[in-house]
């Protein structure tokens, strides 16, 4: 397993991106979530990517143009096809035995990944943690994740200890409280990106940490079909704890395999 830097073209701009090269036939290519690099938060994409190679399959990981040291213009999640595709011809090109590229991507990655999934010719998907509120709409949270928010606070002493005291905001509860009985939201980010995955002829994964509210999110919005879903309890959204970390390794691992 060897690391180095790599650069390829994506419509005129010059895309950086970094190669974990090994052996193997099948190979992973990690797409960045919001506007992170292409080591991820805490490193956490980077030290991925050097497990995953050591067990051999190489990694490519990329930043999408406007983003860390790619150049371009930062078209956000839903401008981001032509440069995975680019990524991808890069990938196969730098590791020429790759036969099969499963795509991993969190967050808003993951949302590109699902609404480009038919287009762009990976053979596997992991997507972890997919977002699926619009732009604008940040501050909408579907009754279904507000009342499994509020499931978590009533079995939590601490937060009986907090409203005894005075601690608790009685008019946002209550507002809280009415939102939750409300009808269940549906966006059409969340509609393309079910359009997305059906039409997607591989296999895919979906991973959730149960407790991240971009998960609960995304299992109020329901736009899995059918697709496995597994989860674990945890509420780091990028799987940054020690079991979390481990679980997403195996996870990947699996679907490599």
């Amino acid at each position: 397993m060897s690391r180095r830097p790599i650069q390829f073209v994506c419509e005129g701009a010059a895309l950086a991106g970094t190669l974990d090269a090994a052996h193997g036939t099948t190979g992973l290519l990690m797409v960045s979530g919001g506007n992170e690099i292409r080591s991820g938060s805490w490193a956490g994409q980077s030290q991925l990517a050097a497990r995953i190679a050591a067990a051999g399959y190489p990694v490519l990981r990329f930043d999408r143009r406007g983003i860390g040291d790619s150049e371009g213009e930062n078209a956000g999640f839903r401008g981001q096809v032509a440069d995975i595709a680019a990524a991808l011809v890069a990938f196969r090109s730098a590791q020429p035995q790759v036969q099969r590229v499963v795509g991993f991507g969190n967050c808003d990655a993951a949302s590109a990944l699902m609404l480009s999934a038919a287009e762009l010719g990976f053979d596997a998907l992991v997507l972890a943690n997919p977002w699926v509120i619009e732009a604008g709409d940040e501050s909408v949270q579907a009754p279904a994740a507000i009342r499994q928010r509020y499931a978590q606070k009533v079995t939590d002493p601490e937060e009986w200890l907090r409203l005894l005291r005075g601690g608790v905001n009685l008019r946002k509860l209550a507002s809280g409280l009415r939102h939750a009985s409300g009808p269940a939201l549906r966006s059409s980010l969340a509609g393309a990106m079910q359009a997305g995955l059906t039409g997607f002829g591989g296999p895919a994964a979906i991973l959730l940490a149960t407790r991240d509210r971009t998960a609960q999110l995304f299992e109020a919005e329901g736009p899995a079909d059918g697709t496995p879903v597994h989860r674990i309890d945890s509420a780091s959204h990028s799987f940054a704890d020690t079991e979390a970390r481990e679980w997403l390794f195996e996870r990947i691992i699996e679907a490599l395999g």
